[in-house]
């Protein structure tokens, strides 16, 4: 966003939109998208001259420099080694998220100062510092800028290495140290989770420490133990700084947040030790993933821990939505990630499941993927996860040794323990939970003007065979499916059928729900790189997800590899921001260059972007919103201004993406009720509930359909307000008015 920009806003205290120039092939952010005048809206549609049904990717760019020793290194080169041979690092951005000003927030990955040759060895934990940020901005030509917040060390960590060693009060402690080094470990952002909260500010809670347990001080002896961290910090736009917030009372490494109705967060998961989680004062929490859950007062920045009650087993980084009925869903989806065998308990992470926020109890709702459509149709894209299409059943044994040799084994070995084959093909079929997409559809009006069903897609990821030991068999799977979950009060209604599959398997894909109503997925691998860091084939062409036809198309292929670590954001302007690529980088050997073999690059980073724009992005005919109001609430009715009023037949409310290892929370769109008004002007009704719709920071998109698809325009910004939060209201938008029959409206145009 421009500097221009940026200063009206903060005078006019509205929303304002510059656009510029005509429709070209370098068109940028704004300018040349439109290119239209609001009074010949019905001129016959002109396409870019690069125009693709397709759509396409931007050539990739990145920072330009690397800060070394205190000075900027202009440099093309993705680390620079500093006098005492360790790596300085350009950030890849593990972690995205988009500013209620339109910039980017991002977060690093596997890198920072970081110097990894050999396996998971103390020396990775001495010398890792995940800490790094940037703020990414695009000026109306789309040139980037970049902005280093402050501290540059983001606090993360701040008392060092918090860390509880199993050595810890024994008689062997100080005798056999551990190589701790807080200077060089300090930071670790590093797979926790992020959050927008109500005031658009963003909160990274958990995170990554690494130390070695047990070994000698000083020395590159022992295992590595890596360990989540309790803390949370918040960044403030405003003033482009990192501050602490409250600590969480558990450690968590891979947790997952989601915003309650009332603006609470609420926090499940996660490890806190994840190689040996062994806790000798809780011994039947050894051995697994973090089952207590927490809730954060945003107001107070105090963490709370929930009862007993609210205690659930699940997977690293569990899928987890808001339901209209203000109910926290679990979708039998996450993280299958570790091979060490942490989690005994996992099969229990097959059950879809919901969490009462108002009891703090967690109720049972069935079986993934159950019931399934299972005629003729259904059966057949069902039987398409047994079959392994990327590998040779040579390269299947290589990964899986004898545990399945051809897909077939996996019946008959079902039939030998007395399950059925339909049960099977089932299990099977609800099993997409390692890595895998779980998108919420846009939330729609029922005929009494009510949000009450959810629609849910899944898509990609591992499968999680029954007959094999979890996480999964680690190879990708082309599946599909759309969980339909209703709400009567506290009654919860769930149902599931199978889509379309994916045109290739896919694993660790990000997906975007695009403001047509469609959903893109991007990036990742053909095969779990996990499992065999740097031997996933990188997939580099998008595919778009059709809510009306229930098929995935093939759109444009991007230039990068981006499979581990990936992510993707919807701009303000219906574009895609994509970014990341850190597989986890501890089995590369620097001196081979796997990449000479076609698959993901060796050494584990990349921190460039490119951005993607949809076919509806190179029409110039797309509708001008000219002026909206800026704050609003649930219940309200309000006024807009578009150009093409006629033709608006869709409002879409989209909550900005906060994105980090293919999850988003908080990721939700509302369809907004519409009455027609005079002229330019259209009204809308906002939900009168926070749970469709929780205070935060919105983009309005509004659409029409044309023969070519649907064609949305460029957002309006919409903060949503919580009046009961007052900590976190925002000031009254001076311009905006109520009528005399309460619809309220900006007086204020869209310059």
């Amino acid at each position: 966003m421009s500097t221009h920009r940026n200063r009206l806003c903060q005078l006019t205290g509205s929303f304002l939109l510059i656009a510029a120039g005509s429709t070209t092939a370098s068109a940028g952010l704004l300018g040349g998208l439109l290119g239209t005048s609001n009074e010949d809206s019905s001129s016959q549609t002109t396409l870019a001259e690069d125009y693709s049904e397709k759509g396409r990717f931007s050539e990739p760019f990145a920072e330009p420099t690397i800060i070394v020793d205190g000075e900027a290194v202009e440099t093309d080169e993705k680390c620079i080694t500093r006098a005492d041979g360790m790596d300085e690092c350009k950030p890849a951005a593990g972690t995205m998220a988009l500013l209620k000003d339109g910039r980017l927030l991002y977060l690093n990955a596997l890198e920072g100062t970081e110097n990894v040759e050999l396996s998971i060895v103390a020396e990775f934990g001495e010398v890792s510092v995940n800490d790094q940020t940037r703020v990414l901005s695009l000026d109306e030509n789309d040139n980037p800028s970049w902005l280093k917040p402050s501290p540059l060390d983001a606090g993360a960590n701040p008392d060092g290495n918090d860390s509880e060693t199993l050595l810890n009060g024994t008689e062997l402690d100080g005798l056999i140290d551990t190589a701790d080094n807080t200077s060089k470990n300090d930071g670790a952002l590093f797979c926790s989770d992020v959050i927008g909260l109500a005031n658009g500010d963003v909160m990274a809670v958990g995170g990554t420490d690494y130390y070695s347990e047990p070994g000698i001080d000083g020395l590159p002896l022992g295992v590595a133990e890596l360990e989540g961290i309790k803390n949370s910090r918040i960044f403030d736009e405003a003033t482009n700084t990192w501050r602490q917030s409250g600590d969480m009372t558990y450690g968590r490494w891979y947790p997952s947040l989601v915003t309650l109705g009332n603006g609470d967060v609420f926090v499940a998961s996660g490890v806190t030790k994840l190689l040996k989680p062994v806790y000798p004062d809780e011994p039947l929490n050894s051995g697994r993933n973090v089952v207590q859950t927490e809730t954060y007062n945003p107001c107070a920045g105090v963490w709370t821990e929930n009862p007993s009650t609210a205690d659930r087993s699940l997977p690293l980084y569990p899928r987890m939505h808001l339901l209209p009925n203000g109910h926290v869903l679990y979708n039998a989806g996450g993280q299958a990630f570790n091979p060490f065998g942490q989690g005994y308990d996992q099969a229990l992470w097959n059950i879809v499941a919901s969490y009462n926020p108002a009891t703090q109890r967690w109720n049972d709702i069935g079986y993934a993927g159950l019931p399934l459509r299972l005629d003729e149709v259904g059966l057949g894209q069902l039987s398409s996860t047994l079959n392994i299409t990327n590998l040779s059943l040579d390269q299947v044994g290589s990964l899986l040794g004898d545990v399945l040799e051809a897909p077939s084994d996996l019946l008959e070995s079902g039939a030998e323990l007395g399950i059925s084959e339909e049960d099977l093909r089932m299990a099977i079929a609800g099993g997409m939970r390692g890595s895998t997409s779980s998108t919420m559809l846009p939330l729609k009006p029922n005929a009494n003007g009510e949000y009450t069903d959810v629609e849910l897609l899944t898509a990609g990821g591992v499968p999680s065979y029954a007959l094999l030991t979890n996480p999964g068999g680690y190879l990708p799977t082309d599946q599909s499916r759309i969980d339909r979950i209703t709400t009567n009060g506290d009654d919860i209604g769930y149902e599931s059928r199978l889509t379309g599959p994916l045109n290739q398997p896919r694993w660790y894909g990000t997906n975007v729900l695009m403001p047509d109503g469609s959903v893109m997925v991007f990036s990742g691998g053909n095969r779990d790189g996990v499992v065999a860091p740097g031997l996933e084939g990188p997939i580099r062409t998008a595919e778009r997800f059709d809510p009306e036809t229930g098929t995935w198309t093939e759109m444009a292929t991007g230039h990068r590899a981006r499979t581990y670590h990936n992510t993707a954001v919807l701009m303000e302007d219906g574009r895609v921001m994509i970014a990341g690529h850190s597989p986890i980088n501890t089995a590369y050997l620097t001196f081979v260059d796997l990449q000479d073999f076609g698959l993901a690059p060796y050494d584990g980073r990349d921190p460039s972007f490119e951005i993607y724009t949809p076919p509806y992005a190179m029409r110039d005919d797309r509708p001008e919103i000219q002026s909206a109001p800026r704050n609003l609430t649930i219940g309200d009715r309000f006024n807009i201004k578009v150009d093409q009023a006629d033709q608006i037949d869709k409002a879409l409310l989209i909550r900005r993406t906060v994105m980090t290892h293919v999850i988003d929370g908080d990721q939700r769109a509302i369809e907004l009720i519409m009455e027609r008004g005079n002229g330019n002007k259209l009204t809308l009704k906002m939900p009168d509930n926070h749970n469709v719709l929780p205070a935060g920071e919105y983009m309005l998109f509004l659409s029409k359909e044309t023969t070519e698809g649907r064609v949305p325009s460029i957002s309006a910004p919409i903060t949503v307000v919580n009046e009961n939060l007052e900590c976190m209201a925002p000031t009254q938008v001076a311009g905006e008015t109520t009528t005399a029959d309460g619809i309220i409206e900006s007086t204020l145009e869209i310059l």
